[in-house]
């Protein structure tokens, strides 16, 4: 059915990796927000090009037509057109859904978590999508996953490139798509779905195919605005200025090594209106002649300064930029990994185990064990009236718990606890 249960184990990695991605996006000051899971179908509906197809409908039993939703930005437009907010800096972590064929190696399912920061409001440009970038590549190097690469385009550089390869505006939606195979498919299988599904004609795709195979850095962008045909067109011209601007913020945050303008990076998307930007893990190491771990894009995102717009009643516009963490296809690396090296993974955060050596000792274990609660100190004991002491150090061995706490006869008469460092199996009485 496309969705998976997850161990102790796998929850605790995705706990880890959670974690990671949510503290930088705290550390660049955004603040945490939630939508609901089901929206209005009209609200999704037209805003994911053929990703439409793939929307979970539902209908309630008041005959409302209802949705799950497909990602976090759509939800996210709608809330600040209905709280008219004009001006925010947030992140949101939360399951989508997605009437998707399932690909269980590719960290591909029906259900997923997505991790969500954006930039909404009105301010100088590129500034707040030079940050975007900065984000996914401190993450990307954080979780050390391997070599990356941050691929940038910008949608009115290809709808210039489009304009001035004669293809008629009604087109460029659906030509952008087709665009966006490209890293999967090669050029003539894109080139001849140009032609034969979505009826342009073989000069203009040929011309097409021309600019979408190029990629660079800014030698590219100075190279670009030297083109004859691109120079002379409005919509290509301000998205080159942009990218410029762009380039030059990435240098001063020392990330350009990282970033390649690629014209074939299309993000088939209906409500990008500007820079667009995708992260590829370059090759996965492979462990015991196993295939490599194939997960294409691990991050992605761009700027849509319409989509807020559509669902205010007077249409008032507020500029967003934001970037979508693929944390499944990450996890889906990360597990891979785990299981190679045979590394155990802590499923549990328990400090210590409150165990006893004789029997009749369960009032002083609930007597210690609430002291340790109240204290906030994490502790754990088996519920057994007289367990054996090897089978409560056994437990903390297979949880990985590092200390026990003992108390027997003698440490009562005392008034101490004997505390066992249960890897070295030192012991200390206080």
């Amino acid at each position: 059915q496309g969705t998976r249960d997850h161990a102790p184990a796998q929850v605790a990695l995705r706990e880890r990796l959670l974690s990671a991605v949510v503290s930088c996006f705290k550390r660049h000051g955004a603040a945490a927000i939630d939508t609901p899971a089901l929206e209005l179908r009209e609200t999704l509906i037209g805003k994911y090009g053929e990703g439409t197809k793939l929307i979970y409908e539902l209908q309630d039993q008041g005959g409302e037509l209802l949705a799950l939703r497909y990602d976090l930005t759509v939800p996210f437009a709608r809330y600040l057109a209905m709280n008219k907010i004009t001006n925010m800096k947030r992140y949101h972590v939360a399951k989508v859904y997605r009437r998707d064929s399932p690909a269980m190696t590719r960290g591909r399912y029906r259900e997923f978590y997505q991790c969500d920061f954006d930039i909404a409001g009105q301010f100088d440009p590129m500034i707040p999508d030079a940050e975007c970038l900065k984000i996914v590549h401190e993450i990307l190097s954080d979780l050390q996953l391997g070599d990356f690469v941050i691929k940038v385009n910008h949608r009115q550089i290809l709808n210039g490139v489009f304009d001035v390869c004669g293809v008629p505006e009604s087109k460029f939606i659906p030509a952008c798509s087709t665009v966006d195979k490209l890293d999967k498919v090669p050029w003539e299988e894109v080139r001849s779905e140009m032609v034969g599904e979505k009826g342009l004609s073989p000069e203009a795709a040929d011309r097409i195919g021309e600019y979408v195979q190029l990629h660079g850095g800014l030698e590219l962008i100075e190279q670009l605005l030297q083109d004859p045909k691109l120079s002379q067109n409005k919509l290509a011209k301000e998205g080159l200025g942009d990218m410029k601007l762009l380039f030059e913020y990435l240098s001063l945050f020392g990330i350009t090594e990282k970033i390649s303008f690629d014209l074939s990076l299309a993000r088939g998307l209906d409500y990008y209106t500007g820079v667009i930007f995708e992260a590829v893990l370059l090759q996965q190491e492979k462990e015991h002649g196993e295939e490599a771990v194939s997960v294409g894009s691990v991050a992605g995102g761009g700027r849509y300064d319409g989509l807020v717009g559509m669902f205010d009643p007077k249409g008032r516009k507020v500029p967003c930029v934001g970037v979508s963490i693929g944390i499944e296809r990450i996890f889906s690396i990360l597990e891979q990994r785990l299981e190679a090296s045979g590394e155990k993974l802590r499923t549990t955060e328990t400090q210590v185990l409150v165990a006893t050596p004789q029997k009749h000792l369960l009032a002083a274990r609930l007597k210690l064990i609430s002291e340790l609660w109240d204290a906030g100190i994490k502790a754990e004991m088996l519920y057994k009236k007289d367990p054996k002491l090897l089978k409560q150090l056994q437990y903390c061995e297979d949880t990985g718990i590092p200390l026990a706490a003992i108390v027997g006869e003698q440490e009562l008469a005392d008034g101490v606890v004997k505390l066992r460092d249960v890897a070295t199996r030192e012991e200390v009485r206080m």
